[in-house]
Order: C-alpha cells, then sequence, then structure tokens
C-alpha cells in the first residue's frame, strides 16, 4: 500500500470549500494583466460589477432574489469611482467582474436598490456561495485601494495599474499591493478530558461563545502565534498545533487561520480586558452550542458559514 502525504480519513473533503466566502470561481490572471484590460471590461456591456459604498453592498431588491451583480446602466447614478475600480476576474463566460466604489450615500440610494453591509449579506445568505467569493474579492480589493490613494512615502497620489491590482506613486515611483491580513483562529483541545476551549468577547451578540483568534505578527509563525495568542487571552499554554482550514474574511481583508492547538495547562486566567469570560465546554456541550446558533440556548456558537462554527463541528465528527 502506497502512502501519501496528502491522504487522510477525514468525513469530508478540504473544509476550507465549506466557509463562507470561500466559493469564488474567478480568473483572476493576476500576473497577466494588461494596462487596457479594465478600460475594455468597462465599455462591454455583458460585465457586472459589485457597487460599494462606504463598505456596503449595493443590491437591486425588487424581485425575489436580491441581486447583488449590477449593470453599467445600474450604476449610473450611484456616482461611480472609475479611478478606483478593480477588475477582479472574468467568469466561464469570459464576462469582466468589477469591484466599483461609488460616491452615493449608502442611504441615498435610488429604488430598487438598498446597501446591505456585508455580515448581513454572508448570514442572510443573499448572494450565492460562488457570487459571495467573488464580493469577498472584490471589496477587500476596494478597501484596500480607497486606502492607498496616496503615496505612504512621499504623500503623493496613488495611480492604479493592472486593472487596479497594484498602485503607483507619480511622484517618487513607490508601488503598492493588495494586503491580506492573517489571523489565527485556534478551537484549544484538551484530550485527556474531551473538551474544547472557548471565550465570549464584548462585542459578541447575547450567549454566543467562539474559538479564540488574534493576528499574526511581523516575524512569527503562525503556529507560535497560536501559542502566544493562547496564552495572553486564556493563561493556557499551547503544545502542539494542526492546521485546519482558512477563510477569506473580507472585513475588510483578513485571512483567518483555522488550526487545532494542544491544550498543555489547564486553568483558565482570562484577559479580562479581552473577554467576558473564557472556559472550557465538553462535547455534549459544544453539541448543544452549534444546535443553537441563533442565541436561543443559554450558550450558542457561531452560525454556519464561520469558520470558528467549522473548527468545533469537525472537531465533534472527527472525534467519533
Amino acid at each position: 500500500m502506497t502512502f501519501s502525504l496528502f491522504d487522510h480519513d477525514a468525513p469530508h473533503g478540504e473544509a476550507s470549500r465549506l466557509v463562507a466566502f470561500a466559493g469564488n470561481r474567478l480568473d483572476r490572471r493576476s500576473e497577466h494583466r494588461t494596462e487596457t484590460e479594465l478600460g475594455d471590461a468597462l465599455k462591454d456591456p455583458a460585465t457586472r460589477y459589485f457597487a460599494i459604498t462606504k463598505g456596503r453592498l449595493a443590491m437591486r431588491v425588487d424581485g425575489d432574489t436580491p441581486d447583488g451583480l449590477l449593470t453599467a446602466a445600474d450604476l449610473a447614478s450611484m456616482q461611480p469611482h472609475n479611478d478606483d475600480a478593480v477588475l477582479i476576474g472574468w467568469d466561464e463566460a469570459n464576462a469582466a467582474r468589477i469591484a466599483m466604489p461609488v460616491g452615493i450615500e449608502p442611504d441615498d440610494l435610488p429604488e430598487p436598490f438598498k446597501a446591505i453591509d456585508t455580515r448581513s449579506v454572508y448570514r442572510q445568505a443573499l448572494l450565492d456561495e460562488e457570487t459571495l467569493g467573488a464580493y469577498a474579492q472584490g471589496t477587500s480589493l476596494v478597501s484596500w485601494a480607497l486606502a492607498n490613494r496616496f503615496c505612504g512615502v512621499c504623500g503623493k497620489p496613488m495611480v492604479p495599474e493592472a486593472g487596479g491590482y497594484r498602485r503607483k506613486c507619480n511622484g517618487c515611483g513607490h508601488t503598492a499591493f493588495p494586503r491580506t491580513d492573517p489571523v489565527a483562529i485556534m478551537l484549544t483541545v484538551d484530550e485527556a478530558r474531551d473538551r474544547c476551549l472557548l471565550g465570549r468577547s464584548p462585542h459578541f451578540p447575547p450567549g454566543m461563545y467562539s474559538c479564540l483568534a488574534g493576528f499574526i505578527e511581523p516575524g512569527e509563525t503562525m503556529e507560535d502565534a497560536v501559542r502566544r495568542e493562547t496564552m495572553e487571552e486564556s493563561g493556557i499554554k499551547v503544545g502542539r498545533v494542526r492546521y485546519h482550514a482558512s477563510q477569506p474574511w473580507p472585513m475588510p481583508h483578513t485571512l483567518m487561520i483555522g488550526v487545532y492547538a494542544e491544550a498543555q495547562s489547564l486553568e483558565i486566567t482570562p484577559d479580562t480586558n479581552e473577554l467576558e469570560d473564557c472556559r472550557w465546554f465538553d462535547r455534549a456541550e459544544t453539541e448543544a452550542m452549534l444546535a443553537s446558533t441563533l442565541g436561543e440556548a443559554d450558550a450558542s456558537a457561531p452560525p454556519p458559514g464561520a469558520i470558528a462554527h467549522r473548527l468545533m463541528r469537525d472537531w465533534l465528527d472527527w472525534g467519533r
């Protein structure tokens, strides 16, 4: 029998395919772009747009299903900012997709359009998984572009290149590339007692507990970030760390890196500046939390699609 490094006995395939914002199938062509493609796409009637106003998606809401992919005619009254547009890719029919910041205020959108925040778009399933993934790419890139209109070196204006995928300073020539902020999110497990560590942040919905998480700092491995953040937030020492899945999180441009962490100590000393509560949950309690993602019970879990939910669900299922 031949052993493969990539063999596993998981109850499903790649876990990252099961989280929200991960369904993007656009052909990005990010390494092979010309300087004419954005202009060509803006002139093409087949092009569709994600119109973004103050971080919200402008959606057409006059039909049975809200529509987040708009036409150029839809955008005409929304004050589109073509100079900050980003060509995010092409669909299977070779139709371009553009993320377009618009100047109109969210509350001033004309009928039948409504501005909806990203979290609600995801939680209310207002877009199919593939379109939601493309929107995650688009809104993250627009957020980056709007934050890089001026050079961080000399202060001169930046101009877009490669369809908006990079920005270059007119003055000193400094080039800025899109950023992704890596965050480690970990389900710490006490294997001997068969329980997991979850915390509650003050900004969570009532009753919700989730995995601990924190930004990976410069010069730090993902594994060491897991150990540091777990110790800082809960006082629990972590040993081995095992990667499980990742999730694009477009609020504004984060990559969540989900792992399992091995608890090497048990006494919790929570950081009360970060957490309202932190405690161990056994399998039965965790199962009950996952069954109550809307806060009906004393404790609930993050909603399906969140990587914390995936970590908790797979810990339960893989242990059987």
